[in-house]
């Protein structure tokens, strides 16, 4: 199994590598690109409809400003896509990234994450895959219960 996590830019990467991460936690081999919606729409093109024979089983896309990448990659390909919203140097607060991503019509849908959210993006990408990999589920089991065991931790550091 095996995610691609792909942004607009390199300027996306410091926000998506947080999805990288935790996808690497969980020993999910990822594949990382650059691919724009707007200037490589070539590639685009290629990477949607192809990624599935690729051995690709979720997608995880990031952009900022417009953020059509989500959207467009999930018109094209059969995958699920998971959009991460990235508030960008032209954007309007991370608004209009985050409306592109959500807005989509029926019949295309993008699973949206919070604004710079690519952790998040790379735990339901786990999630997804954990659902029919047993290896994956139980290192999903094991990460939700040490975020458990980290609340009691805390609650319990504040009460001495």
């Amino acid at each position: 199994m095996k995610v691609a996590v792909i942004m607009g830019s390199i300027s996306d990467m410091p926000v998506m590598q947080d999805a990288i991460d935790i996808l690497k936690s969980f020993d999910i081999e990822v594949e990382v690109d650059i691919v724009s919606a707007h200037r490589t729409p070539e590639k685009l093109f290629d990477f949607s409809n192809n990624a599935h024979t690729r051995g690709i089983s979720v997608i995880i896309a990031g952009a900022g400003g417009a953020a059509h990448l989500p959207g467009m990659v999930a018109s094209m390909s059969p995958l699920p896509v998971i959009g991460v919203p990235v508030k960008s140097s032209n954007s309007i607060d991370g608004w209009d990234s985050v409306l592109s991503i959500l807005q989509m019509p029926g019949g295309v849908p993008v699973a949206t994450v919070a604004l710079n959210g690519a952790k998040n993006a790379g735990i339901l990408a786990a999630q997804i895959i954990g659902s029919h990999d047993k290896e994956i589920m139980d290192k999903m089991i094991a990460y939700k219960l040490s975020l458990k065991e980290a609340v009691y931790k805390s609650s319990e550091g504040l009460k001495k």
